[in-house]
């Protein structure tokens, strides 16, 4: 749901005064926006069949590690894991180009982290969410012009929706789409800003099926919305999608792909201007949670069966992808989350505390993952 990409804007640098600088707000239980809601109306629902690739990342300083690594509980032996201690993770967005440092949500505590390894840790921001279910801070994303504005976006769950908000450097929480529908699970999905400034936001169908394909209802679907208006009308890209939606835009065409699980099965599809196109399907289900394109390949985290499985990216020339290689993940890192791209290189987020049977020792973590190709064989 943030890599260098041809947009034509130059990569900023995060310096040291504007991480201090960022915002913290206080953490609450359910989170209550009634007095900031009102009255919003979503307003009807188009398509737009434009795909464009997301914009360039502002990124921190980067910084030496020690010489002599420290000791303590929170670290890690692993020279792939570049943040420990977490609580459960949603998303996740590298912060250098190289992917050594990292932002990091936590779900439940609304945290946004900033890290390396062997730290420190820094919390950017705390949105108040209700992480009952499968809800709370869904997922995020800095500001395009987030040097000048300071803005965070995320997509959280509240005591009786779904929603979109604004953080700001003053301490306040904004709403910027509401109504969003929320259930008992269902609720996960994931935001992306494309070179143009508009926020894509793929949204769970908090298990009803059946309003992921009710063009009335904001459940399912793959939006876009402009949010820095102050009336955002979505716009529908996509429709019928199930839970653990995650999407995964591709940095060198500026396709948009998008993993979840569906009625039928866990599925990967690409999002066209005629709808979607299912590339691959797991019908035993091994629990699809992210998805990330790096380096012309796919890959796409299955927490159930601890393993990523990657595959070529399509092209023009090859418009199926190939038989996914399976990585077997459990040891090393366990159950994997979101995941997102970096050069040719991927940064996952663990979700051990809430898998059963995931290994314990420093949890949760984010961690470094070279993808692995396939071969040519179909399975749509």
């Amino acid at each position: 749901m943030p890599l260098p990409m041809p947009s034509g804007r130059t990569r900023r640098t995060l310096t040291a005064a504007a991480l201090a600088a960022a915002v913290v707000l206080t953490a609450g239980g359910c989170a209550d926006f009634s007095e900031q809601d009102q009255t919003r109306n979503a307003g009807p629902f188009s398509s737009l069949p434009e795909f464009e690739a997301p914009r360039e990342r502002p990124t921190p300083p980067s910084t030496e590690e020690p010489e002599e690594p420290p000791t303590g509980p929170c670290v890690d032996p692993n020279p792939a894991v570049i943040a420990t201690c977490l609580a459960s993770t949603s998303g996740v967005r590298p912060a250098d180009p190289q992917g050594q440092t990292t932002y990091v949500a936590e779900r439940a505590t609304g945290k946004i982290i900033i890290s390396k390894r062997y730290g420190p840790q820094r919390v950017v921001a705390t949105v108040p969410v209700d992480s009952s279910g499968d809800g709370g801070l869904i997922d995020f994303e800095l500001s395009p012009d987030y040097l000048e504005d300071r803005l965070i976006y995320a997509l959280i769950s509240t005591g009786s929706d779904n929603r979109i908000v604004r953080v700001a450097p003053d301490n306040v929480v904004t709403p910027v789409l509401t109504g969003i529908p929320k259930g008992a699970a269902g609720n996960m999905g994931s935001i992306s800003f494309s070179s143009n400034g508009e926020l894509r936001v793929a949204t769970g169908n908090a298990g009803n099926a059946a309003a992921a394909n009710n063009p009335g209802s904001l459940a399912g679907k793959l939006l876009v919305i402009n949010p820095s208006t102050d009336d955002p009308r979505p716009r529908i890209l996509a429709s019928g999608f199930g839970s653990n939606v995650a999407l995964c835009p591709d940095p060198e065409s500026g396709r948009i792909f998008v993993a979840d699980s569906g009625p039928a099965g866990d599925r990967l599809q690409m999002v066209e201007p005629s709808g979607l196109r299912r590339l691959w399907s797991w019908a035993d289900r091994p629990g699809i949670t992210g998805c990330a394109v790096a380096g012309g390949q796919i890959s796409v985290s299955m927490a159930r069966a601890f393993r990523i499985d990657t595959m070529a990216a399509p092209t023009n020339a090859s418009p199926s992808v190939g038989k996914p290689s399976e990585t077997d993940v459990k040891e090393q890192f366990g159950a994997v989350g979101r995941m997102t791209s970096f050069g040719t290189g991927v940064q996952l987020a663990t979700i051990n505390k809430t898998v059963p049977g995931a290994p314990a020792p420093t949890n949760d973590r984010v961690a470094l993952f070279s993808p692995v190709g396939g071969t040519s064989e179909d399975n749509t």
